[in-house]
């Protein structure tokens, strides 16, 4: 089948503000927090999208609102080319044995009450996967080693394990049903460095043996760089630049992704002394700026950037949203925020 296998075109998420009872006396108009606002993405087969930007930008909400968990206030999401944000509820229960997620918080994302053995087995149970207990039992031992852990484990509680330990269960739990595409939503943020490290080789492991696509939602830039093949960088609810890993990293062009790389920890004395620092506080999401969402905090912005801007193609696969880069003027190399 061609074409991506995910895909979102104008995708929109708002939440409404619970008004007071003064606001609501003297009738004024309802406020919305546009977390996601328009965005436009396609995950082809096999590949990998690093989904990154500040924390409140709408990563975690978008890859919520493509799993259903919220209902989009616009746009589409299309699944191997059917469109599935407004499936009935019987389609995307069968669409959970393709679409699966890993949360963020992995200890309560599991119950409590169940032993690992049965929170692994239950996703097979809902989608009748295996003819018998036993057939079940069998798959559980083979996630549950497969990810690291031991059959001896399967009968303790989530609370005895480590936060490592919990999400490769989570991990075990989401390859139950067999899927084809994971939300992978700041997987290893709650977890130590050298745990990060396992988990994200167990994933790109898991990725080829299985023939995943990963959505993998963080705030890490540096993880980003050594399991993505493509990155999309957010703020306020709009992507602000996407391209292949190589592009974003060594060829990007918003300023808004040179500050986030600017943030990268280094050990490099000379390079941290250097770094350039974002002036001002994010925009309120219910009241955003018009035209180019950064511009409040943006050091080349003129008063042009308050007007409606479009993305500009820097390449087949990098665009940006920015009207002060054109693929001209900077073809060749990373934007020049620094000299401005």
């Amino acid at each position: 089948m061609s074409g991506p296998l995910l895909e979102t075109r104008g995708l929109e998420k708002h939440f409404p503000v619970e008004s007071g009872l003064v606001a609501r006396l003297l009738s004024r108009d309802q406020e919305w927090v546009r977390a996601v606002d328009g965005v436009d993405l396609a995950i082809e087969r096999g590949e990998t999208l690093g989904l990154v930007g500040e924390s409140g930008c709408g990563k975690s909400t978008l890859g919520k609102t493509i799993l259903g968990l919220h209902e989009p206030t616009a746009g589409e999401v299309h699944y191997g080319g059917e469109r599935i944000d407004d499936a009935s509820s019987g389609r995307m229960r069968e669409l959970r044995k393709e679409i699966q997620v890993i949360f963020q918080d992995q200890s309560a994302s599991l119950n409590p009450r169940r032993r690992v053995r049965s929170i692994v087995r239950r996703p097979m149970e809902v989608h009748g996967i295996g003819d018998s207990r036993a057939d079940r039992n069998e798959r559980v031992e083979e996630l549950i080693e497969r990810v690291g852990l031991s059959v001896g484990q399967l009968d303790r509680f989530p609370h005895e394990f480590s936060g490592g330990q919990q999400q490769r269960v989570a991990i075990a739990r989401a390859l139950a049903v067999e899927p084809e595409f994971i939300v992978a939503d700041e997987p290893t943020s709650a977890l130590d460095v050298s745990v990060q490290a396992q988990i994200l080789n167990l994933l790109d492991d898991l990725q080829d043996e299985f023939d995943l696509t990963f959505l993998f939602v963080t705030h890490d830039l540096s993880v980003v760089r050594h399991f993505c093949d493509r990155v999309a960088v957010m703020y306020l609810g709009e992507v602000m630049e996407r391209g292949t890993t190589e592009e974003i990293f060594e060829r990007h062009q918003h300023p808004y992704t040179e500050a986030l790389l600017e943030a990268i920890p280094s050990t490099d004395l000379e390079a941290r002394g250097n770094r350039a620092v974002l002036e001002g506080d994010v925009p309120s999401p219910i009241d955003p700026p018009s035209g180019c969402k950064f511009r409040t905090r943006c050091p080349i912005a003129d008063e042009g950037c308050a007007q409606p801007i479009e993305d500009r193609s820097f390449s087949e696969t990098q665009s940006v949203h920015c009207r002060k880069r054109s693929p001209e003027e900077h073809a060749g190399g990373p934007s020049p925020v620094a000299e401005n």
